[in-house]
């Protein structure tokens, strides 16, 4: 096919990618992220949604660091704020002025999840998990409990205090995990775990919920933390009332919700956060990823009456919830910088229009081929589903999902085609050309697979 945006120039990985990888690989610890590892390329810049390796070739990028480069790569907002915060402060906690814009714009974005969202106050981290943690022990210092449910698919991070909360076999082989964690069955439509369809199943994962937690805890539920979609169990959107009825559950048990918005927050899902879509506001919130468009920055946002030091106390004391990276200077710049250009070039609404165009020509490669099963997406949080049989909706494999992923690199697309639940989180600036530009190299590996199919 012609392309206007990828240019590849030499074979994959080029010969100054593998040199520099070789060179890297005798000081590099096992464990990075496997997009890097299969791709093995060694990038050097990039522009927008437009990744540039060292041997001059250039990818659509669907990934974007995994969610993270909202503002794609190269945004001159970013660069401009590190290099002024950089040159004259860049550590500590006391307030600064970018510190208390970014503050002040993360309260007033989260009081419009609903109508009255009382979601205001804020304290900064620079991990995902911490964050996480943080939100947890400040649900604890607030009810005074101290189990928590989470669901199966739900990812919140990789440190001790939340891989119990892990609903997949990722946390196999690094227990003993903490007690006190219990898990309940996401709604994957798709793969209903009851084997029932929405909406005639009448939630019954909502039923099963309410039951584990009468049956499974030991009766001190502090809080039910949930992804309003999921992201890492592969771009997972439950029915439009379930995360209200959850929060309906918290409520019957005296427990707090907590909504991860790690990935779905600040646009993603073409609304400011992913929990705006089904009407639902927080106890407690958390986010991430995107916020800063790759500088490590995340954060707990809660309300006035959760966040009173007397009714939060630990948590709520002096250095109890602190971080010593977590709300910085430099980090706040970042933040300020990135969230102000998310809301003055409108990125969520970009981010819903170009999805939607997505979405419509995803359709077509469902209806085109047979191990393509399902497609779903809210703004630029897609998900495909590659399949053996349309019927069965057993999974395709992972050599195929890899020979996808490599062909794909190869006509200069930077995806996550390696898994059969392949997420495609683009850069929220990414163009409508440039888009269906990366869709058209899936449609191109598709025909190719499908010309040898089944393999």
């Amino acid at each position: 096919m012609n392309t206007r945006f990828a240019q590849i120039r030499t074979a994959i990985p080029g010969p100054r990618s593998q040199a520099l990888r070789a060179e890297e690989t005798e000081y590099l610890a096992p464990g990075t992220q496997g997009v890097s590892q299969l791709a093995g390329i060694a990038v050097d810049h990039g522009h927008g949604a437009l990744v540039s390796d060292v041997d001059g070739n250039t990818f659509i990028d669907f990934v974007a660091g995994i969610c993270v480069a909202s503002l794609g790569h190269g945004h001159p907002a970013l660069a401009t704020a590190l290099g002024v915060q950089a040159s004259k402060i860049a550590a500590g906690s006391f307030t600064s002025e970018p510190r208390t814009r970014l503050l002040e714009r993360i309260g007033l974005l989260a009081g419009k999840i609903v109508p009255g969202s009382k979601l205001k106050r804020t304290q900064l981290y620079s991990g995902g998990a911490e964050a996480v943690e943080s939100a947890l022990r400040l649900a604890r210092a607030y009810t005074k409990k101290y189990e928590v449910v989470a669901f199966w698919g739900g990812f919140h991070g990789k440190t001790a205090g939340v891989l119990g909360l892990m609903g997949s076999d990722f946390k196999h082989g690094l227990g003993p995990l903490p007690t006190g964690n219990h898990l309940a069955p996401y709604p994957d439509c798709y793969r209903c775990p009851f084997q029932l369809s929405y909406p005639s199943c009448g939630l019954a994962c909502v039923d099963f919920l309410r039951q584990l937690i009468k049956l499974n805890t030991a009766g001190s539920l502090a809080a039910i933390i949930v992804e309003p979609i999921q992201g890492t169990a592969g771009n997972v959107i439950p029915p439009p009332d379930w995360l209200a009825a959850v929060k309906s559950v918290a409520r019957e048990f005296d427990a707090l919700l907590v909504l991860d918005e790690m990935i779905t927050g600040f646009g993603r899902t073409g609304k400011m956060f992913g929990a705006e879509h089904f009407g639902v506001e927080a106890d407690i919130m958390t986010f991430g990823k995107g916020v800063a468009s790759g500088y490590p920055l995340t954060g707990v946002v809660s309300t006035d009456e959760i966040m009173d030091p007397a009714k939060c106390d630990p948590w709520g004391r002096p250095s109890f919830s602190s971080s010593s990276y977590g709300g910085g200077p430099l980090g706040a710049a970042a933040g300020d910088a990135v969230t102000r250009a998310i809301v003055e070039e409108k990125l969520p609404e970009h981010a819903a229009v170009v999805g939607d165009a997505m979405l419509f020509e995803l359709q077509k490669l469902k209806d085109k081929y047979p191990f393509v099963g399902d497609v779903r997406g809210k703004g630029l949080m897609i998900a495909v589903e590659l399949v053996k049989d349309k019927k069965t909706r057993e999974p395709l494999d992972k050599k195929t999902c890899e020979w996808i992923f490599q062909a794909c690199l190869k006509r200069g697309l930077l995806s996550m085609a390696y898994a059969p639940r392949v997420r495609i989180n683009p850069p929220l600036v990414i163009s409508r050309d440039e888009a269906l530009e990366g869709i058209a190299v899936m449609d191109e590996v598709f025909a190719e697979l499908a010309a040898r199919w089944p393999v």
